[in-house]
């Protein structure tokens, strides 16, 4: 492991890495502010990321940017073998890429069937070289339910009157309904107790056994720990780090210096 200079982004070499995601020199702004400088990374096929820093790092920033819900530029980014620096979200979500926010948005005044339902695609397959990928599992309510065993008594019930935890599950049950082969995931162990955080390890180790890729954005060590292979650290919007899980559990130095408060 390197460290860097504080002005110099980490290069992975995406261009090499057969994989599912490939993102090359990202950048990113709101208005005239720019957020992020030079960002790559990569996620393979079943692969689970983790995207991690401090608050204001520049984390959901990248998720966004990659989905395509902020202004971006980048040199090179692909999904699935096809380009799609230019598109929009709703044509990556068609794609098969899935976006679990922070802020569980789900639809308060409807039911958690009812949110279920809006996030239904088919399963997908790609053309060409993108038909040999590995398929993600095909996600109905019912699976969904079995993921998720809180949520099957509720599914009558209005999905404003859940407790955060059960809105946090069924955000991640709506996006698992466009059965995405990548899911981004934005903070899902904050703000939800810890019986929730033992059901979200358990629900990210079952995804990835059904082939499912995860990018997740997360400050919570412990938890980064339990589900992710490979980790990226950022800091006021630049890479800082690239490498195993294991390699940056082992730098205490690196640790204190761009993830302890």
């Amino acid at each position: 492991m390197t460290r860097y200079e504080l002005d110099r982004p980490v290069s992975v070499g995406v261009s090499t890495v057969e994989g599912l995601l490939h993102v090359e020199e990202l950048d990113a702004w709101y208005g005239a502010a720019q957020v992020l400088r030079g960002v790559s990374l990569h996620v393979g096929h079943g692969e689970v990321v983790a995207l991690m820093g401090r608050n204001g790092a520049g984390k959901s920033t990248t998720l966004k940017a990659i989905m395509g819900m902020v202004e971006r530029r980048s040199r090179r980014m692909q999904f699935r073998d096809q380009a799609v620096g230019r598109l929009r979200p709703f044509e990556m979500a068609r794609l098969g890429m899935g976006y679990v926010p922070e802020d569980r948005r789900v639809f308060t005044e409807l039911t958690v069937d009812e949110n279920l339902a809006l996030g239904r695609q088919p399963a997908r397959r790609g053309v060409g070289k993108a038909a040999l990928e590995p398929s993600a599992a095909r996600w109905t309510s019912e699976a969904l339910y079995d993921l998720f065993p809180p949520l099957q008594p509720l599914r009558h019930r209005q999905a404003g009157t859940l407790s955060g935890g059960e809105q946090q599950m069924l955000t991640v049950a709506r996006s698992l309904m466009g059965n995405p082969q990548l899911l981004l995931l934005d903070e899902p162990s904050e703000g939800v107790a810890p019986i929730v955080v033992e059901q979200m390890v358990a629900m990210i180790h079952r995804l990835k056994s059904h082939g499912t890729s995860i990018l997740l954005s997360e400050q919570n060590i412990p938890f980064a720990r339990l589900v992710a292979e490979r980790s990226y650290v950022l800091e006021k919007g630049i890479i800082r780090y690239s490498g195993s899980m294991r390699e940056l559990l082992d730098d205490e130095a690196l640790r204190r210096q761009y993830l302890t408060l």
